[in-house]
């Protein structure tokens, strides 16, 4: 069985949101594009739907969070290389992110982390399974 993954996250402008992640080469469905919410295409199968936080909050009936107060969630993506990691959060840093921790290396693994910015907690990793033990 396949599986598409969709995830929904608020934000507070959504014509900055879409100039941020578009910098980041991310694109976007113009089917599934209003003023309410895009659609950004992630992987072949995993999107996320950027919508307007008064969009969002008709589709819960808990209160919406405010993810520069609190972690809900850490977005992780995997990239080509350790430099692909260093190229896309540069870019999310000088587009108006902010780092979220510390880089690490952990040889097999090397990861960086930022807020996007409606303070949405993203990580960049690369793993070098070559560099991987034995299971």
């Amino acid at each position: 069985m396949s599986h598409k993954l969709f995830v929904n996250i608020p934000v507070a402008n959504l014509d900055a949101s879409v100039e941020f992640f578009t910098g980041l080469g991310f694109s976007f469905n113009p089917q599934f594009t209003d003023e309410n919410a895009t659609c950004m295409l992630v992987g072949e199968d995993a999107y996320f739907m950027l919508l307007v936080r008064e969009y969002f909050q008709s589709f819960t009936a808990k209160p919406v969070g405010d993810p520069k107060a609190a972690d809900q969630a850490i977005y992780a993506l995997g990239v080509d290389s350790r430099e692909d990691v260093d190229t896309f959060v540069d870019k999310a840093l000088a587009s108006g992110a902010t780092v979220a921790g510390e880089t690490m290396d952990q040889g097999f693994m090397y990861q960086r982390s930022f807020f996007d910015l409606d303070g949405h907690h993203w990580e960049v990793f690369f793993m070098d399974m070559s560099q991987m033990g034995e299971a």
